[in-house]
Order: structure tokens, then sequence, then C-alpha cells
């Protein structure tokens, strides 16, 4: 969406970035809420249920007005909505992801779990990327082709949402004690040794992979040389290499164990990237390889993450004798969105500053395109 504002709907890096950053600052503190919440949420349909049937309308209509937003839009608009808009996903991504933590109680269970669960997600967006390269063939416009994106996902929520709800069961542990949760429980979980070493890992890559996706388009048109059909091509063979990428990786954690794949898998994804810079300009034979290994090294970056955050919650549960799954999947959620607000909050409006022009069609100077590569090969 950045991208899509800037460039068909006039509005200026620096506006973009700002919007960004304040939403992501002004949503901090909504993912513990949520997530303290829902541990404490009893109802005679589920813990989780409730929560998808909230959150899916919520995200809908947020959808509609992102994707359907008129020319001229301000930061306010983009403010309010972007406010709406992660709401409805917060509350879906955390119930997600706790429900499915209560339907693996076992180590390496978990592993296979979220693996099919980052598959999904990874197979999920590949659909969504091969609308506007459809979109092209068709005689469709690259704002069409975003516009078509967006209601794609808005007709999905319902279909999916309705489909988890009738069809997965709910496994909620028993109170074990009286829930009295403090300020003081807060601190305890964010400076909790293991949990801190997962936060931060969560930031890191957050901030890293969201950097690069922020000036991905950017990089791969005006640096690269390729055209925005090879680039949204290239970026296909990274998504589809996250299928292949997340079970296989959920398989080596449950071989070697989770920190281990994890620390393979970012080093190898770093290599890659680095590897981008040095291919030569617009060819695609060059980039095919190394954006699938790429993509296949990010799909386990997640599912590692979320399959031991459930393995610390339980060592939590035994030691406070209370529930507190949805608020580490939540505070875990915040580390990333307080990574996400500098990958997109610094990029802009830097890049704006550094003189690079973001409209469509707009002729860059070769200072301003060497400003974007060093912004790229930083992040």
């Amino acid at each position: 969406l950045p991208p899509y504002f800037a460039a068909h709907l006039g509005v200026s890096l620096t506006v973009i970035g700002t919007a960004w950053a304040v939403v992501r600052l002004l949503d901090i503190g909504v993912d513990p809420v949520l997530g303290l919440i829902m541990d404490r949420t009893r109802t005679k349909i589920g813990r989780y249920r409730v929560w998808m049937m909230i959150g899916g309308p919520i995200l809908m209509i947020a959808v509609y007005a992102l994707f359907e937003a008129p020319k001229g839009i301000g930061s306010a608009y983009l403010i309010v909505w972007l406010l709406i808009f992660y709401l409805g996903t917060s509350i879906l991504s955390l119930g997600h992801s706790a429900w499915a933590a209560t339907l693996a109680t076992e180590y390496h269970e978990r592993s296979r779990v979220f693996g099919v669960l980052a598959a999904a997600g990874v197979l999920g967006a590949v659909v969504v990327l091969l609308i506007p390269i459809a979109a092209g063939h068709i005689g469709w416009t690259d704002a069409q082709g975003v516009r078509a994106m967006g209601w794609f996902i808005l007709g999905m929520i319902p279909i999916v949402v309705a489909l988890v709800c009738l069809r997965t069961p709910e496994h909620i542990a028993k109170r074990t004690s009286i829930e009295n949760f403090q300020l003081k429980d807060y601190v305890g979980l964010i400076t909790k040794p293991d949990l801190l070493r997962l936060f931060l890992a969560q930031m890191a890559l957050t901030l890293g992979p969201g950097w690069m996706s922020a000036l991905y388009l950017f990089f791969f048109t005006d640096s690269r040389r390729f055209s925005p059909e090879q680039a949204s091509a290239l970026l296909l063979v990274y998504v589809i290499a996250g299928i292949v990428g997340a079970p296989l990786t959920a398989r080596l954690a449950m071989r070697f164990s989770k920190h281990r794949t994890l620390m393979v898998t970012t080093t190898s994804y770093s290599l890659g990237l680095i590897a981008l810079v040095l291919l030569p300009k617009g060819s695609v034979l060059a980039a095919l390889p190394v954006m699938f290994w790429c993509g296949f090294m990010a799909a386990g970056f997640d599912l590692m993450i979320r399959a031991m955050l459930a393995d610390v919650a339980d060592e939590v549960r035994l030691e406070q004798g209370q529930e507190q799954l949805s608020l580490i999947y939540a505070l875990n959620a915040l580390a990333a969105k307080i990574a996400s607000a500098f990958a997109i909050g610094l990029t802009f409006p830097l890049l704006a500053r550094l003189g690079y022009n973001a409209a469509a069609g707009a002729t860059n100077t070769p200072d301003a395109i060497h400003s974007l590569e060093l912004a790229y090969i930083i992040g």
C-alpha cells in the first residue's frame, strides 16, 4: 500500500512515512490489552472464537477504506483507517496464534503446527500477489491491480473466519488460581530472559525484512532495472519459496531444535540479500535463485519464534498458575509493531529528504538512486 499511495494517489513519502509511524506508536498499547482480555475471556462459544468474529468485520471495513481510498487523502485519513486496520489485524492475529498454540501441547508438535500455518499463510500471499500480475495481463493498470487485491481480501475474510469458527475445536487450560494480573506481572514477563530474547529477535526479524519490503519496488525498478512486472514476478518467487521453506524448516527444528534452526535461517537470509546487490542489473535468471533462497529462509522466522513462545508460555503457566499465552503473543506483536514502525517511518521520509521521487513515471537522478541503494543495503 505505501508505494501505491505514493505513486497513484499522489501522497507524499513524508506523509506516508509519518502516518505509518504515528499509527504504529499509537497502536503499541493495543496488543498487550487485547492479550490480557483474551486470556480472561470466557464465553459459551469459546475464548478465541468470539474474538475472531469481532476482528473480521473490523478488518473488512478498514480494508475497503484503504484499498478504495480517494486521491488527495491526507495524514488524518491514513492515520484513522490504519488504526482501525491494525486493530482488526491485531485481534485476528492474536486470536489465531494463541488458538493454534492450544491445539498442540508437545514441543515438536508445535513446530509442525506452526509450520503448516506458515505454509498456509504463504500460499495465501501467493494468491494475492498473483492478482496484480493477472490484472496486468488483461490490460488493467497497476492501480486497478492493487484495488483488486483489496477486494479479494475483503471477500476472503468472512469465509475464512467462518471456516475456523465452525470447524476448529478449542482446548483451553483450566484456571489454576485466581487471575489477578498487575502491572508488575507485565514487567516480569518482559524481563524474563527467555521471553526478552525472543521479543528482541522478533524486533530484529521484523525490522530487517520490513525495511526491505518498504523499499522493494523502488529498489528493484530504479536500481536493479527490473520492470514492475518482473519485480512482482521475483517477489512471487520469494513468497512461493516460503511454501517449501515453512514445512522444511519446521522439520529441521524437530531434528536440530528451534533455536539452532532460527540461527541458520537468519544468517542464510542475510547472505542472500547481500548477494542481490552484486547481481547483474536486469537479469531475471540471476535473481531467481537468490530470491528463492531468501524466501525459503525467511519462511522459518515467524514460525520458529511463535513455536518457542508457546514453549515458554507453558513454563510461565506452571510458574504463575495462570494462562498468559495470549498476553505473551501480544507482547511479541508489540515488539514487531515497534520495529515495523521504524521500517516505514524511517525509510520513506529518509528517501524524500535524499531527493528520491516515488511518483509513477518520475525520473530520479543518479545521486537519488545511489541514496536508495544505500538505504536498502543498510536496512
